[in-house]
């Protein structure tokens, strides 16, 4: 897959822009604050449905604009698919595919992309939160379905916070909480979903991010993933026990999760007294963390930060390993911001090569020497919002707001 044409309104600096593409490697170039990572931020939204740099939407919608537009052209064997979303300040976002209404959660079922940027060292040594955040994206990708699995938890997750808030300000005892019964339930079969298909993922990926990690940095420090789950244990005063695992937290990459709804349930009946002291949920997949290994330690706390900028870029590469084998749009678009500029020569040309075999690279960089020459034949430059293609003469304008 590659995008072919990509179209933005109102999104970020970007009045109005036009951009046609290619397959292959696409540089675009231009100074820090200009609007390049503003540029592949739109792909990543149209996958992930989120940006990997801000929580919400509003900040991607240009200063003094109702809403945003993204228009994708998307090219895969010949075939062409039109995927647009609009976000908007006030009401719900909109959606269309090949110009038919959709629902914006549809999106990812036609856009695939793995994106890699400099907030990416999170992943290794930043909150659960970003590890969780960077399974459900690749999720997602792969199960669409899953994002609405996902909505539902977090609407049940509410409910039930709610009601152990207000039993606790009330001073209900647990015996006269039969409505959390039934929270209790509808909570573990939405769970137990997600955290079965989560250890799915991260099993998969454990063989891919050796061969990803050992590509960019040619030595085997052993590097690998495994689940830390919360119904497990895996959570000590509410800090990911990474260093301090529990006996049985962190589950065997080859194990089978038949007995996940049963051990969540067990966590619950077991953490109900404290959950109401503290009025919300303390075991589920929204506090489960993942496990990050070196040479056999936690890579959070060990890892150097060559190590850590490596292992990180080794799990997005993973990532879009497992997209291409089981993605039937292909390749997805691989999408590297400010990436080079953080690696020595040896491993530049190292992940140039990694990466070589992709429908797809778009890459971002302030200084062109950075990226090697085998990936530079292509340019884009970006100057205050205004893009000019290297094979192209034309050009949009852009706003002027950072």
């Amino acid at each position: 897959m590659h995008v072919a044409r990509l179209s933005l309104t109102d999104w970020r600096n970007y009045g109005r822009a036009e951009l046609e593409l290619e397959p292959g490697a696409t540089v675009l170039v231009g100074r820090n604050g200009q609007g390049k990572t503003n540029l592949v931020e739109s792909i990543g939204y149209l996958s992930t449905l989120g940006s990997h740099r801000v929580s919400s939407d509003q900040p991607l919608i240009r200063a003094g604009a109702d809403a945003a537009i993204i228009r994708a052209l998307l090219r895969h064997d010949g075939r062409d698919v039109l995927v647009e979303v609009q976000l908007n300040r006030q009401g719900a976002n909109r959606a269309q595919i090949n110009r038919a209404p959709s629902k914006p959660r549809e999106l990812p079922r036609y856009c695939h992309s793995v994106l890699f940027a400099p907030e990416d060292l999170a992943i290794v040594r930043g909150e659960p939160s970003v590890r969780r955040r960077m399974l459900d994206e690749l999720l997602v990708q792969l199960t669409p379905r899953l994002s609405g699995v996902m909505a539902d938890y977090e609407r049940v997750l509410k409910q039930r916070n709610s009601l152990l808030k207000s039993a606790r300000a009330r001073g209900i005892p647990a015996s006269g909480l039969s409505t959390l019964d039934i929270w209790d339930e509808r909570l573990i079969e939405l769970g137990t979903e997600l955290i079965d298909q989560r250890t799915s993922v991260i099993r998969a990926l454990d063989e891919p991010l050796r061969r990803a990690y050992h590509a960019i940095v040619d030595a085997d420090h052993e590097p690998r993933i495994r689940p830390l789950l919360s119904i497990d244990g895996a959570i000590v005063d509410d800090e990911p026990a990474a260093s301090r695992v529990p006996e049985g937290a962190a589950v065997d990459a080859g194990s089978h999760s038949a007995d996940t709804a049963a051990r969540f349930r067990t966590a619950l009946a077991a953490l109900r007294p404290r959950e109401l002291e503290r009025g919300v949920t303390l075991a589920g997949p929204h506090r489960d963390d993942v496990l990050l290994e070196l040479g056999g330690l936690p890579a959070k706390g060990y890892a150097s930060h060559g190590e850590s900028w490596s292992l990180a870029l080794a799990l997005r590469l993973a990532g879009a390993e497992l997209l291409r084998s089981d993605a039937p749009s292909g390749d997805p678009i691989l999408v590297l911001d400010d990436v080079f500029a953080e690696l020595d020569r040896t491993r530049r040309e190292r992940l140039a090569a990694a990466i070589s075999g992709f429908e797809q690279v778009l890459i971002t960089a302030a200084v062109l020497e950075d990226v090697p020459e085998s990936l530079s034949a292509r340019l884009v430059h970006i100057d205050g919002g205004r893009i000019e293609s290297g094979d192209a003469d034309a050009a949009e304008e852009g706003g002027t707001d950072a």
